[in-house]
């Protein structure tokens, strides 16, 4: 047993040493601590908290610097400069992605799939489909914003039921956004009741809690860990397999009754690509493309949506004095009479600035989905081989103390000029930037937008703590920033 440990030893400092040599035979990795053979940098990075990890490093490497997880080299861009020259002026070259252990596994290694983590050709194929699709069915357009009217009312109408008594609003927050996105992938709605939509959110939540544990940002560098210890990566693969099962009955229903020239929703128009693209041998448009690509139009449209809605409400129990100017604003321009819609914002400058510092605050996602470069690239007279793991701190760019006076503090003035109108800044990347940003972003700043007025118009928000003793801290952000837990009251107007 030891010998062979031994032998594992000597076999990972041989193969790290030899990566490194090769590396500096074409030129050379940025900078960053000595990594140890197999475990890499792993002591030196917290893995409940790598954002943190990552600014510290940064204060002794610079704006770019190399972090082995495990035996594996990522490169970390951190500040504002370094992630746009990648992500904006060099888009292409930084438009991989990198080999994800979990959930390759959980796709029983047949490589990946979908909008989100497929590259090259089928990458490009997928998202420019998915976002004509989405654009045909009313993103960006009036007839999405109907939809999310429908179901803001829907909303409210869920909250008044709660009798101004205390109450956990994950679950009503989750029906909103998911229900936006079965309106365009399934075509229907869901009652806030119906079992199908109660797991399909409860499995959703699940999953992204999941993925933002300590444990699976470990298991992403040392993925034999779920071999020995799958800990909780088995409960991943229990929801994973309903949710395939759950999305391929829904195309099996949407095959048979499919109508070429009359296309319902995000499905049929897919099932069409497929019958197009039948005698292609590229096989991007098939159905276990379709099947990951409803897959990341959930991830994407649902659970993030939903997860900033449930941190801005905490933060507005937690600054009342915002609350109280975001409503006044919101009697002033619309009422309470009429339910709110898009073209108010170019006239609510605050509630505007609110929905921004809400995303710039909380800082969603800290390190963005990682990136590879898709070619050797020369970057700030660094060598980074096709392939490396590229990490973008979004952290770095959202809490960037040259934009955002004290950034650590929740305060929507920082959209704001001196005459109170709304303040654009290029530092807001909370969709990312450059070619691989959220395909979703308007659908979600409408829907944050529309919800959160909506909410303030109909109700007034009341903490069961004083608002001094209300923590904001995220209890994970291994992947995502989780907010902690908590009940408040929908006291109606």
């Amino acid at each position: 047993m030891y010998s062979v440990l031994l032998l594992v030893f000597f076999l990972s400092c041989w193969l790290l040493l030899s990566h490194r040599k090769q590396n500096a035979s074409k030129g050379k990795l940025p900078p960053g601590p000595t990594p140890l053979p197999i475990i890499g940098n792993i002591l030196q990075v917290d893995i409940k908290n790598i954002s943190r990890s990552l600014s510290n490093l940064s204060k002794v490497y610079g704006p770019v610097f190399t972090v082995y997880f495990g035996m594996k080299p990522t490169v970390v861009l951190y500040g504002y400069e370094a992630v746009k020259e990648a992500l904006v002026d060099m888009g292409e070259e930084f438009s991989g992605r990198n080999d994800n252990p979990v959930i390759e596994k959980l796709h029983q290694g047949h490589g990946m799939f979908g909008i989100v983590l497929s590259v090259g050709k089928t990458w490009k194929e997928l998202r420019r489909f998915s976002l004509m699709t989405l654009r045909n069915f009313g993103m960006g357009k009036k007839s999405i914003e109907d939809r999310v009217q429908e179901e803001a009312h829907c909303l409210v109408e869920e909250l008044r039921k709660t009798n101004a008594s205390p109450c956990d609003p994950t679950f009503i927050l989750g029906c909103a956004p998911c229900n936006v996105i079965c309106s365009i992938i399934f075509q229907n709605r869901f009652d806030y009741t119906d079992q199908d939509f109660l797991n399909l959110i409860k499995k959703l939540n699940e999953n992204s809690k999941i993925f933002s544990s300590s444990w699976i940002q470990l298991c992403d560098s040392f993925p034999i860990l779920l071999d020995y210890f799958p800990g909780t990566y088995r409960k991943l693969c229990q929801n994973f397999s309903y949710l395939k099962s759950y999305f391929m009955e829904k195309v099996v229903e949407h095959q048979a009754s499919l109508d070429i020239d009359n296309p319902r929703d995000f499905i049929d128009c897919f099932l069409i690509k497929v019958k197009q693209e039948k005698q292609s041998q590229e096989l991007i448009f098939t159905l276990e493309n379709l099947v990951t690509a409803v897959f990341d139009l959930f991830g994407a449209g649902t659970e993030t949506t939903s997860t900033t809605l449930k941190y801005a409400l905490l933060l507005l129990l937690k600054h009342p004095d915002v609350t109280a100017k975001a409503q006044e604003e919101i009697e002033r321009v619309i009422g309470r009479h009429r339910s709110p819609c898009m073209q108010d914002r170019s006239n609510m400058p605050y509630m505007d600035a609110l929905v921004h510092e809400v995303q710039r605050f909380i800082d969603l996602l800290p390190n963005n989905l990682p990136h590879a470069v898709t070619r050797d690239v020369k970057f700030r007279n660094y060598f980074i081989p096709k392939g490396t793991i590229i990490l973008t701190s979004l952290t770095s760019v959202l809490h960037d103390d040259k934009e955002f006076t004290n950034p650590k503090v929740f305060d929507p003035g920082h959209f704001l000029d001196k005459s109170g109108k709304f303040k654009k800044s290029d530092h807001f990347m909370a969709f990312s930037a450059g070619k691989r940003a959220c395909a979703g972003e308007s659908l979600a700043r409408m829907e944050l937008f529309l919800f959160l007025t909506t909410i303030l118009q109909n109700f007034n928000l009341k903490s069961e703590v004083d608002p001094k003793d209300i923590d904001t801290t995220p209890t994970s952000n291994g992947f995502i920033s989780v907010p902690p837990n908590y009940n408040l009251c929908f006291i109606p107007v």
